[in-house]
Order: C-alpha cells, then structure tokens, then sequence
C-alpha cells in the first residue's frame, strides 16, 4: 500500500527524470487528457496536469499560456492523422472508416475536452478566437486524401469535387455531436456516407 509521503513524492516533478522538448510536450498533453477524464473541463487545473506529467507549471505556461490552448492540443494530440486516412480500398469503406474514428475520440476525453471548450469560448470573444485559430483543416486534409483514392480508382468524377462537399461528412458529425452528444451511431455515420457523402462525390448515380 501506498503511503501519503510515497504518493507526494511521485506527484513532485522534481523526483522524476528530466524531460525536455517532444518527450516532455506529450507528456504533459496525455496527462491533460487523462485529467480531463477524471475530472472534466471546467475542473481541470493546470497544477496538477503539472505534477501528473512531472513538469513545472512554468514550462507548462511557456508553451500554453491559457488552458483553451492547452486543451486544444491536447484534443488534436489524440485525433486521427489527417496525413494517413483509413485506406480500405473503396470510397464508402475509406469514409465510414474515417468517421468512426473521428465518434471514437469524441465519445472519450478527447470529446468532453472539446465539448467544454467550446461551452467555455461562447459569449467569450477572445476564447472564441482562441478556438478558432485551432481550425487546422485536418478534417479537410483527411477527405481530400480519401477523395483523391476514390478519383484514382475511378469511383468520383474530378468534377464533382468541391470544397463544401469535402467539408459536407465532418460538418455533420460535428452537428450531432454539439446537438445530440455521444455516442455517435454507428447507423448515424452509415447515413452521412450513404445519404450524403456518396451522392454528393458520385453524382451521376443519383437516380
């Protein structure tokens, strides 16, 4: 059993080996996210994601000086890797894919991370800045990589790509999620792939 002057000692950053640079910037998100888990947004203290990540409070304030900044990395720490979207050989496999992994991180920390944020940044001009200057176009970045698969294997006419359709699939989870909360069905995706997605990037299929 753990003694309460055992447990502070391995809570004092200043015990612990020495991190710097990547190792210690994904130390401390993974130690927000899991704060996060346990004890939500609005909770979160900056002290003790500190001590759980075995950092100081002051490298933590040198690379986010707000906790909007710090949970939005902590949030795109996690998230799916726009550079390497699923690639399970056709267009609808690729996009439902892609979107269950987008319900899967919202449904965990990662989600309640963002869904606290964005509470916290409404009627907040500044916050609501913040936020928006975390929009990195990955979701983008992801449907142009499945979307250019799908034109190479002849399953989407060129010309029926477009920005607002690319954008169409992300646009809706994230109306189910800021609406309705998680999970995100899995029937729900389906739908957005088959109603949406699909008749909008083959449009010569439409009846």
């Amino acid at each position: 059993m753990t003694s309460p002057i055992t447990a502070e000692a391995d809570l004092d950053h200043r015990k612990r080996p020495r991190r710097r640079g990547a190792a210690l910037e994904t130390a401390i998100l993974e130690a927000t996210l899991a704060e996060l888990s346990e004890v939500g947004y609005a909770r979160l203290s900056v002290e003790r994601v500190a001590e759980r990540a075995g950092a100081s409070k002051a490298s933590l304030y040198r690379r986010w000086p707000s906790k909007v900044e710090l949970v939005m990395d902590a949030v795109y720490h996690v998230f799916p890797d726009s550079a390497s979207p699923p690639d399970t050989g056709s267009l609808r496999g690729d996009l439902v894919a892609m979107m269950r992994a987008v319900a899967g991180q919202l449904a965990g920390p990662a989600g309640q991370a963002l869904g606290g944020v964005l509470s916290d940044a409404l009627g907040d001009q500044d916050k609501a800045r913040q936020v928006r200057s975390y929009a990195r176009g990955n979701s983008q970045a992801s449907m142009r990589e499945i979307v250019r698969r799908a034109v190479a294997r002849g399953e989407v006419d060129p010309s029926a790509v477009t920005e607002r359709r690319l954008e169409t699939g992300h646009a809706l989870l994230r109306y189910h999620f800021i609406t309705r909360g998680v999970p995100i069905p899995d029937q729900v995706i389906d739908e957005i792939a088959d109603e949406v997605m699909i008749p909008l990037l083959q449009p010569s299929n439409r009846a």
